[in-house]
């Protein structure tokens, strides 16, 4: 990595090229030796295996079992509907299969986004003269052309230039365009202006470089590697919904394995045994769960979008409810990116830059020349109101002058004719510009390194020696300015003999002034940040700027309490901390990083991450990708963002405002207690599913209960009302309890005990009054056999199914709420969610369809019911919510047993 230091000769010599470049012939032995100029993404799986990869599940698994074992009970016995049976089994998977290789399949993209950021063709030097080739046949010791608009095909170092500036932002995080040189400039590769990079682009100017790196063997292709090997972190989300399908399904495996042979030694027919064996598997599986909880992501997503929050991973909703610590970047996010002057000091004090006379101030041109002239942005031609366009601080610096002075007259009348660029080494920009026959050098930059380079100040019109009392009282206002957020710049002149100049000539300027530029803080974010400390939510803010700066900011916003101390940590410090001593320090409160660069994000989140803690973050920089894609929760800008970072990134902020964060989080921990909500509904239902498979084994009935129906009750008649509960507002008090632990499990043996123990039994015991009461009411003698379709027995089994979704409708009511009374909520409130009333409408409808319709006999094996029949299970539905409410009541007081039990 010292290609930017040593001799030009040398580094021909180690690419084994020379000022002719490459014969064509070397050059495709190189193309051999060193492979494709391409980024290597990881091995495509073709879209055939990524859906075959969905039926992997146990879930998936067991539900084609049982339909495989219903084709088999219709081979051996059939004409007893066990065919239908496998088939509406079989949709089920497939419809499972296809919700979530849709909800993955955009996921795959991030790789992707790094090959679009290489040119398609490139001029080179071949065989001596300028040629056209395929970018990707480019190899070390090649002689490339750069020109203005175009693309940097691979990493090389400048052997000549003119004018050129290129746009690192994408590798380095500069905001600012950056003029190169021939020399070398700064220790660092990344910093030194005589190298170009893989996937910059050229923003002016032209040049001539030779290759020294290719493909993965560049600065973006390490960038590629890093995120390649960053693992991306699984959602808790699927972590639970991993660990709800396999205690579900594991007990759905034990029952019915159990129960297949209980049968078979009650003496009981194979082909009976077997039908029983997928009932009790059917009916312990809740069919529904994954495109419910698909559904319901995806429209929370939606109701995010409108917030300017884009979800990409649906998953990733609930992770943000999770969040223990969220990583904000400064610029941009907290703070508006709007610069402008505020404060000035001139002439040995301080002003207000708002002042009425600020244009008598003596100095004043001066300053406005170096602000001006020391400057590299520009109007912008495409905007109407003909606003600057560049680094956000020297455009504050030209919207300001351009209130006194006519700014595009002093640029003719004081042409360029050398520049010494600012770079993070030196911290300061010169410029040597013509007026007339005086040529005037003019410098802006960091105060420290501005005022090492005066001897004299200008004051009130006058050159006088800058007296250490004088540097004393100029370093106090620069503290002054930073601490209240501001960006601060000095500005110094002198009148220069020639066009050169060199490091030698930097010394002896003539001190104007010092000006802050504030950024102020978007609306909304203070309230935003007070939100996540009541919340439990941790902020740290990761910035480049200065620690001052960043500390005022922070207290601005609330980030840290202006009664405490500020833990700043630089850049620099981090590098030198030991990595038991960072994990120490993100243990304490008011944290900054300050001057860092994007790089060190990846380790911060890591440690964070070892810590325990569950860690959203922001990113806008391709440097940003491994960090974006190693946290639990990555978040690029939508505006400012690169495409990679949005690529690797979970979420978008359209609006770049943290505040968003924070209502998408409030989302995120609301989507967690809805999907508790409609687990606790849909198992409720699979107690009065099951029970009718066990009685029929154990005692001489009918089987009170077929597989169709229970699937159209997990399919159908239940699938609504769960989708509305997965959209649930959140409840008033959401943002004021802690993160949720992580060992806070979907599946709990409370609300287990709550559905299997007690509103389960209910619903069963409807079922099973209803079902004996037409039995009873209509002749039929205990142990007496009905066939399937004995127009009795398919009545009794509508009554069951009917009994259950009556029972199901009081259900997805009482499930709105976890502690809270319903009847306490009002009447309004049962009719605000929609799509539960729209949920039970359909119920209702879907009930009286399969009941009463004759095309649907055949089918579902049902018969119409009378309306005392309908109505035997509402002493039942009764029953629920006096259940329901009495566990909420007891909960709500902190009744022991109901804390411990039932409190889900």
């Amino acid at each position: 990595m010292n290609e930017h230091k040593i001799e030009l000769g040398e580094l021909y010599k180690q690419v084994r090229s020379s000022e002719s470049g490459l014969s064509t012939e070397e050059a495709e032995k190189r193309l051999k030796e060193y492979g494709h100029n391409a980024l290597e993404t990881k091995k495509k799986i073709p879209g055939v295996l990524k859906f075959l990869n969905q039926f992997k599940n146990f879930f998936a698994l067991l539900l084609i079992l049982g339909s495989m074992l219903a084709f088999l009970a219709e081979y051996m016995s059939p004409n007893e509907g066990n065919f239908y049976i496998g088939v509406a089994l079989g949709a089920v998977v497939l419809l499972n299969a296809v919700f979530t290789f849709i909800q993955e399949y955009q996921s795959e993209k991030i790789m992707e986004s790094f090959k679009k950021m290489m040119p398609d063709k490139v001029d080179v030097l071949r065989d001596g003269k300028r040629k056209e080739i395929l970018a990707g046949e480019l190899v070390p010791g090649d002689i490339i052309f750069l020109s203005e608009g175009g693309k940097v095909p691979a990493d090389a170092r400048l052997i000549e230039e003119n004018s050129l500036k290129v746009d690192n932002s994408s590798i380095t995080g500069e905001s600012e365009p950056q003029l190169r040189k021939t020399e070398c400039t700064h220790e660092h590769i990344l910093e030194s202006r005589n190298m170009v990079f893989s996937g910059t682009l050229v923003q002016a100017g032209n040049g001539k470089a030779v290759v020294y790196g290719t493909g993965m063997n560049t600065q973006i292709g390490n960038i590629v590697l890093l995120t390649k090997e960053t693992k991306a972190v699984e959602t808790p989300l699927h972590k639970e919904i991993r660990y709800f399908i396999r205690i579900i399904s594991s007990i759905a495996v034990f029952l019915g394995f159990s129960f297949f042979i209980i049968s078979l030694l009650l003496g009981h027919r194979m082909i009976g045994s077997l039908v029983f064996a997928i009932g009790i598997i059917v009916a312990n599986v809740p069919e529904g769960l994954l495109p419910t909880v698909t559904l319901c992501l995806s429209m929370v997503s939606k109701r995010m979008a409108k917030k300017n929050a884009l979800i990409k991973n649906l998953e990733s909703v609930e992770t943000l409810g999770s969040t223990t610590v969220i990583c904000t970047d400064k610029t941009g996010t907290l703070t508006k990116n709007n610069m402008a002057v505020n404060s000035v000091f001139i002439n040995f004090r301080e002003k207000n830059v708002h002042e009425k006379d600020m244009k008598d101030t003596s100095g004043l041109l001066h300053m406005m020349k170096t602000m001006v002239l020391c400057n590299n942005s520009k109007y912008d031609n495409d905007d109407k109101e003909r606003k600057f366009k560049g680094d956000p601080t020297e455009t504050s610096l030209m919207s300001f002058s351009n209130n006194f002075i006519d700014v595009d007259v002093l640029n003719k009348s004081n042409p360029r004719v050398h520049e010494e660029p600012f770079d993070s080494k030196t911290k300061r920009m010169i410029t040597l510009n013509q007026e007339g026959g005086q040529i005037t050098a003019y410098m802006k930059g960091a105060p420290e390194i501005v005022l090492a380079k005066c001897s004299r100040i200008l004051s009130n019109g006058e050159v006088i020696s800058l007296s250490d009392e004088n540097r004393n009282m100029i370093y106090e206002h620069y503290k002054k300015f930073a601490s209240r957020g501001e960006r601060v710049l000095a500005f110094a002149y002198k009148p220069v003999e020639s066009s050169g100049f060199s490091s030698k000539d930097e010394n002896d300027f003539i001190f104007i002034a010092l000006s802050g530029m504030r950024d102020p803080p978007r609306e909304g974010v203070p309230e935003a940040v007070e939100k996540c400390r009541t919340a439990g939510i941790k902020v740290i803010m990761i910035t480049g700027d200065y620690g001052l700066t960043a500390e005022a900011i922070a207290r601005e916003v609330g980030m840290v309490d202006n009664d405490k101390e500020a833990n700043i940590i630089t850049g620099e410090e981090l590098h030198n901390m030991e990595e038991d001593k960072l994990k120490k320090e993100l243990k304490k409160e008011n944290i900054i990083f300050a001057r860092t660069n994007p790089a060190q994000k990846l380790r911060i989140v890591k440690a964070l991450q070892e810590n325990g803690e569950i860690v959203t973050v922001t990113g806008d920089g391709v440097n940003d990708a491994p960090a974006l894609k190693n946290a639990d929760m990555g978040v690029s800008m939508g505006i400012s963002g690169t495409e990679v970072a949005r690529e690797a990134s979970n979420m978008v902020l359209m609006d770049d405002n943290f505040a968003t964060i924070v209502n998408a989080v409030e989302e995120g921990r609301n989507i967690f207690d809805n999907i508790k909500r409609f687990i606790a509904y849909i198992l409720t239902s699979n107690i009065p599913e099951i029970l009718p498979f066990i009685a029929f084994i154990l005692l001489p009935i009918p089987l009170p209960l077929t597989v169709v129906l229970i699937l159209s009750i997990d399919l159908g008649t239940d699938l609504l009302p769960a989708i509305g509960l997965g959209v649930e507002k959140p409840e008033e008090d959401v943002m004021k309890k802690p993160p949720r632990s992580k060992d806070e499990r979907l599946l709990t043996s409370k609300l287990l005990l709550n559905s299997y123990g007690f509103i389960g039994p209910i619903q069963a015991a409807a079922g099973f009054f209803s079902f004996f009461f037409v039995l009873f009411n209509n002749g039929w003698i205990w142990g007496q056999e009905l066939a399937f379709n004995n127009p009795l027995y398919m009545k009794a089994v509508g009554a069951f199914f009917a009994s259950i979704v009556i029972c199901q409708i009081a259900d997805v009511l009482v499930c709105r709420t976890r502690r809270q009374s319903l009847f306490k909520k009002g009447f309004k409130y049962i009719f605000n969610n929609k799509l539960i009333c729209l949920g039970i409408l359909t119920e209702l409808i879907l009930l009286s369809i399969i009941i009463y319709s004759p095309f649907s006999h055949v089918f579902f094996g049902t018969q119409p019911l009378t309306i005392k029949e309908l109505l035997l299970p509402l002493p039942f539905f009764v029953l629920t919510f006096v259940y329901s409410e009495t566990r909420k009541y007891f909960v709500r007081k902190g009744n022991g047993f109901f804390e411990r039990y039932l409190a889900w």
